[in-house]
């Protein structure tokens, strides 16, 4: 199983060299600042910028009050979203990294065949967490994105990605399956929020009748 769904029949690893044989003297620094921009340690951050964009947004001018709810309603699901997912993706990275305890480039593959930037890192390689929180960020964000925030969205989650791989800490099956991971908590999350919104309002809608 691991040969089909990890190895990807050695597309895996060609991949991963493919991205870590890059070098050019400003490319280090690039992928290090991707990879910084996805430290989940900045989830306080983040939030706090949400927080104030979304305060400053819904309280732009509305044309009725049905329009005001709605803006207001789709940010506060928003900000809900992400702290909601944030946590589950937390729990579920901290069962599944220690559980399959996969090898991480530099113990996986020959000494001296990866180019390592930054601190090495030797275990826990399944699933990426640096990519799962750049897909948590943008995907719970999504609904209130135009279309070029959507793109560059899009390409903050790629960078991310490709940072771990360049710097030599993940494999691609390790960034993919932290975007898989984290998408499918935020999607089922969105979910749940908005069956909760729907149950309030048809609890209000009766209660006023």
């Amino acid at each position: 199983m691991k040969e089909i769904f990890y190895d990807w029949g050695g597309v895996n690893v060609w991949l991963f060299h493919a991205v870590n044989d890059i070098r050019f003297s400003w490319l280090d620094s690039v992928m290090l600042l991707g990879t910084g921009l996805a430290d989940h340690t900045l989830f306080q951050f983040y939030f706090a910028l949400l927080t104030l964009i979304a305060l400053v947004v819904v309280n732009m001018p509305a044309q009725d009050s049905a329009q005001y709810r709605v803006r207001a309603t789709r940010w506060m699901a928003v900000i809900a979203v992400f702290s909601c997912a944030y946590m589950l993706d937390g729990l579920l990275l901290g069962v599944l990294k220690p559980l399959l305890d996969f090898p991480r480039p530099p113990l996986a593959l020959p000494q001296g065949s990866v180019q390592i930037i930054g601190v090495p890192e030797y275990h826990h390689s399944l699933p990426s967490g640096h990519s799962s929180f750049a897909m948590l960020v943008t995907a719970s964000l999504w609904p209130v994105l135009s279309r070029k925030w959507r793109i560059a969205g899009a390409c903050f989650v790629l960078w991310v990605g490709v940072s771990r791989m360049s710097l030599g800490a993940h494999f691609p099956a390790d960034v993919m399956a932290g975007y898989l991971s984290s998408l499918a908590i935020v999607l089922l999350v969105y979910v749940v929020v908005h069956k909760l919104t729907r149950l309030a309002r048809t609890i209000h809608i009766r209660s006023v009748e």
